[in-house]
């Protein structure tokens, strides 16, 4: 295989993350100022068990429509503006959704009833939730608890099995796709349910694996070129390249069960609870991909690039056949001798001393003075 696929294939590509990483920052930068619009003026659609209420479910048979829904709910003063009526399913097993605030018993008895004769099914059939908003919001704060200590343990593994700072990058990258993924939530509407908390702590451990992965070869590689003058940002460079195809495999593979899930068990079998979980993961699934490329990696490259060791050549990259070279040889090619390859290569030598120095495999012995 040869080309440009070949080369990601073979991990052999030679691409500039790190001289590219301000693309990444700018366009997450746009996502949570998004994200954050959005949240102050819109909010999030949160469900019934967040938000507390009650919801009706009856099957579609015999006229119950949407329209048919919300006149049941005008009829017994509850104010429709609010509330939340959607189909869910598909064929023979639609059935139609109605949420609201909480109700009195009186009022949840009556709409159950009056949805029943509209659908002309046995009262049995129609079902109703009612879930308190104290309950709504224990759920609330035991995600929120569950997502710091989440976050606390990563912390303390990643700097126990590498360094402090890796710890951070990956911390910050994971922060990250949680933002971004609320931001797509409250942009889009989508409802958030307890099958999203747990589709979110799903995806973070994703995306943790594939910011460790990564991690795990700039590891290596810091000790392969501990032995030469070579910058953290060729030793990112490097590695990114090395395990692009991996994280992009990983990605893809981890992508096609949830895009079965969310097209063919939601959209075609009309499993809703499916679309819930799926659509999350989705999300999650592309924002941690993203990250560990473009956030984690470069933040751990700043962090790192400033240590005593590597300040001094902060801006030193290798790039095209230099970083091929660095990849096979395990050193930098110095720009001396980048430019002298160069000159080389059209005949031309800027200094003759050079130009004779280059053909002869050492350098010329002084000669020796003879006594008279």
């Amino acid at each position: 295989m040869s080309g440009r696929w070949g080369r990601l294939y073979n991990g052999e590509t030679t691409i500039d993350f790190v001289g590219r990483r301000w693309w990444g920052f700018i366009l997450s930068g746009a996502l949570v100022v998004a994200t954050l619009v959005s949240l102050l003026f819109q909010g999030l659609n949160l469900g019934i068990d967040f938000e507390g209420g009650v919801a009706w479910e009856a099957p579609v048979k015999n006229g119950l429509t949407i329209d048919s829904a919300t006149a049941i709910l005008e009829d017994n003063n509850i104010e429709s503006r609010n509330a939340k009526v959607q189909t869910l399913g598909s064929g023979a097993g639609e059935r139609i959704r109605v949420q609201v605030d909480d109700q009195t018993p009186e009022v949840r008895s009556t709409v159950q009833k009056s949805l029943a004769e509209a659908a002309k099914v046995d009262v049995a059939e129609v079902s109703v939730s009612n879930v308190s908003s104290s309950w709504g919001r224990s759920i609330t704060i035991k995600a929120i608890r569950a997502l710091l200590v989440f976050f606390l343990l990563v912390s303390l593994y990643i700097a126990w099995r590498f360094e402090w700072k890796m710890a951070i990058a990956a911390i910050m990258a994971m922060v990250h796709d949680v933002i971004i993924s609320v931001g797509v939530y409250s942009l889009l509407g989508f409802e958030v349910t307890p099958s999203t908390v747990i589709a979110f702590l799903t995806i973070l451990g994703f995306s943790l694996y594939d910011t460790i992965v990564v991690f795990d070869k700039v590891h290596d590689n810091t000790s392969r070129f501990s032995a030469s003058r070579v910058s953290y940002e060729d030793i990112v460079n490097v590695s990114m390249n090395q395990v692009l195809m991996r994280s992009l495999n990983t990605s893809f593979a981890a992508v096609l069960p949830v895009l079965s899930l969310l097209i063919l068990g939601s959209g075609v079998f009309g499993a809703v609870a499916l679309q819930e979980f799926a659509l999350a993961l989705f999300v999650g699934l592309l924002t941690g991909a993203y990250s560990s490329i473009f956030i984690a990696t470069p933040l751990l490259s700043i962090l790192k690039s400033r240590e005593p060791k590597f300040r001094s050549l902060i801006g030193q990259r290798s790039l095209k056949a230099d970083m091929t070279t660095l990849m096979q040889t395990g050193s930098s090619v110095s720009r001396k001798q980048s430019a002298r390859s160069s000159d080389d290569s059209v005949g031309v030598a800027s200094n003759p001393v050079d130009a004779v120095t280059a053909v002869l495999s050492h350098p010329p012995r002084p000669r020796k003075k003879t006594r008279r």
